[in-house]
């Protein structure tokens, strides 16, 4: 009778060949790999949000424009807001030091200054977006591969132990059940690997869709600021609308 220790998966790798050592290192190298890329992502996210939300404070509280800039500048980190920050800020510098002043009052004849804002925004949301779906392609393969890596491991396995028992003469149910439970072990593992890969692929996208919309909105506020000189004020338009929607009192009613 076989001990717990020299049971199971043990029993299965001291008897696995080349090509079944090759299936248990591959599932335990994406194993590795979908931890690293869950782990590292939600660690940089999280990270990135604060940065973010230092910039942007930085950036928001400064007198000027030229202010703001070297508030970047000085910052030590280097976020996706400060990234597109410094993108619009250099476009506008660009625009207006190489576009005369005549040209852009005349939309018909050229780029106007929203456009060119919006164009360099626009490309650094778009670096970002890239940045944020590093390492998603990787583990939606895993996530996809990893099961049929598994079974294919257990078919070579179930193919051995038969032609190990065929070799052997013992047909009996006991020297069947062992060796393909033993085998089955592969599929179990393709899944144990498959399965948080999945899950995490689905959180960093949900998370990343939350983290483009953010900053699609700091573009926005951006945008505006580049090139009107002043932040939407969202409160003041807020109560004009409240104001503009209360019922107008007609001349000559009484209350």
């Amino acid at each position: 009778m076989q001990t717990g220790e020299s049971s199971g998966l043990f029993i299965f790798i001291q008897q696995a060949d080349a090509v079944s050592f090759v299936v248990i290192l591959l599932l335990l190298l994406m194993s590795v790999i979908t931890w690293y890329l869950i782990l590292t992502r939600f660690i940089q996210r999280r990270q990135a949000n604060r940065l973010i939300a230092q910039s942007s404070d930085i950036f928001w509280d400064a007198s000027s424009l030229s202010a703001a800039s070297l508030s970047l500048e000085q910052h030590t980190g280097v976020d996706s807001f400060t990234r597109m920050a410094r993108q619009g800020i250099d476009a506008t510098a660009h625009y207006r030091e190489y576009v005369p002043s005549e040209q852009s009052d005349k939309p018909d004849e050229g780029v106007t200054l929203s456009e060119f804002v919006t164009r360099a925004l626009r490309r650094a949301i778009a670096l970002e977006t890239a940045r944020l779906e590093s390492g998603l392609t990787m583990l939606a393969s895993i996530a996809g591969t990893a099961p049929f890596v598994g079974l294919f491991g257990t078919v070579w396995g179930i193919y051995h132990a038969l032609i190990n028992i065929g070799a052997s003469g013992q047909n009996t149910i006991d020297a069947v059940a062992g060796p393909l439970g033993e085998a089955l072990i592969m599929t179990a593992a393709g899944l144990v690997v498959a399965i948080p890969a999945v899950l995490g692929y689905n959180a960093l996208v949900r998370s990343n869709r939350v983290a483009l919309f953010h900053l699609d909105s700091l573009a926005y506020d951006l945008h505006a600021y580049l090139t009107t000189g002043a932040r939407i004020n969202t409160q003041h338009f807020a109560a004009r609308k409240k104001v503009e929607s209360l019922p107008v009192k007609q001349a000559g009613t009484t209350s």
